[in-house]
């Protein structure tokens, strides 16, 4: 016996459906999240599973893959399959065109998806808890990193307006040395006024090199004539500049203090030695990379199937006499953005990625093109140092594309 649940979840509650295996509603429930609403749910499906709750499998579809309620039904015994929305949504259509949509409807949807469709959904991955403590940190410190880019994209935006030379004076705007100098210097008249000897003591501090030549070249560019706003504008950017320099300070100590957490964790990890064997993979790169692919050894069965869930591999679409391959844009940004870095940096410090680029520039790829095709190929190697617990081998990586090159 079977028992498919369509759960949609939100930050209070979860609305829940049960079917049986022709399609029949057993059951249709809203729960609140936490201890009590698990432990209705295990009331329901008990007492519909009844004498036989043994011999009873329970699949529940679900749009998330992580959180406190995920692991309770994991732990339950159930088998959770985690819906993409985009699947859900596509599933939603062909049901009913009309367009409606509501919080029991969707979990009619997923009970039905589940049912009919769960022989081509994913259950979620059986990663362990150490597994899942480097991707929180991994995941923290990346969104820190986004989140100063962001602000040093509005920071620059404001200077643009009303301090253009400090964008020529600078050319770092998130460094500890430029955010000290523009805190004591706002303004351009104020900065005018900075002493050599005050901006050496700020690139000093920073550990910068050729402080003297540094120092004049910064304090000509903010003496430099420029155009500029009105002083009572000017004095506003520069208190809207002086909020910008503080959150990005705190930022910036942040990022560091999760950088050491991030390198803790992923140091503790069993898999790291055949990570960071990787070409282009440290600790930090090797983290994220760890993280979004996760440490089940039973996930991806196939390096196929490792790059489907990369983003790297093309898609292919044929009809007719056309066909053409595409590049994927459905994919895991994290993990994308950690792959395409680590194949860029794998361009220095391996002989065979850089061959491998090369050849297929030669074929006409543009750079982003081969990058991507590169960094496919690494996720194949990756998956065969992974299934077999060995570490890379320059020779061994890349001998199957020196030989075809040879023939």
């Amino acid at each position: 016996m079977r028992l498919f649940v369509g759960d949609d979840w939100a930050e209070d509650h979860h609305d829940v459906e049960v079917m049986d295996s022709s399609g029949r509603r057993l059951a249709k429930a809203r729960l609140p999240e936490g201890v009590a609403g698990m432990a209705r749910l295990h009331t329901i499906l008990g007492g519909l599973a009844g004498d036989e709750a043994d011999e009873v499998e329970v699949l529940v579809g679900i749009e998330t893959d992580r959180g406190p309620w995920v692991r309770a039904l994991v732990a339950a015994g159930y088998t959770v399959l985690a819906v993409n929305p985009l699947q859900a949504a596509r599933f939603r259509d062909r049901l009913g065109v009309s367009g409606a949509k509501s919080d029991p409807g969707d979990a009619h949807v997923l009970a039905d998806m589940v049912r009919t469709h769960a022989h081509e959904l994913r259950p979620i991955a059986g990663d362990t808890a150490q597994g899942e403590a480097v991707k929180v940190v991994t995941r923290t410190h990346k969104t820190l990193i986004w989140e100063r880019t962001r602000h040093t994209q509005r920071l620059r935006h404001a200077l643009r307006d009303y301090f253009p030379a400090a964008l020529v004076a600078f050319t770092d705007l998130d460094a500890a040395d430029t955010l000290q100098l523009l805190a004591k210097a706002p303004t351009p008249a104020q900065a005018a006024r900075l002493t050599t000897a005050q901006i050496s003591a700020a690139l000093t501090r920073a550990r910068r090199k050729n402080i003297a030549d540094k120092a004049a070249a910064i304090q000509a560019a903010l003496r430099a004539e420029h155009l500029g706003q009105p002083e009572v504008v000017t004095a506003a950017y520069a208190a809207s500049v002086q909020a910008l320099i503080a959150v990005l300070t705190v930022l910036n100590t942040q990022i560091n203090a999760m950088q050491g957490q991030v390198e803790a964790y992923f140091g503790q990890h069993p898999a790291v030695e055949i990570i960071t064997s990787q070409p282009g993979l440290g600790q930090v790169l090797g983290a994220r990379v760890l993280a979004e692919f996760g440490d089940d050894p039973h996930r991806y069965t196939t390096a196929k199937a490792r790059k489907n869930y990369a983003g790297t591999s093309p898609i292919t679409r044929a009809s007719g006499k056309k066909k053409v391959a595409l590049a994927r844009f459905i994919h895991n940004d994290r993990l994308i953005d950690a792959l395409m870095t680590q194949a860029f940096s794998a361009l220095r410090h391996s002989p065979g990625a850089r061959a491998y680029y090369d050849r297929q520039r030669a074929r006409g790829c543009e750079h982003n093109a081969a990058l991507r095709q590169l960094a496919n190929r690494l996720v194949g190697i990756l998956h065969g140092c992974l299934k077999t617990g060995t570490l890379y081998d320059e020779t061994t990586a890349w001998s199957h594309h020196i030989e075809s090159l040879a023939a």
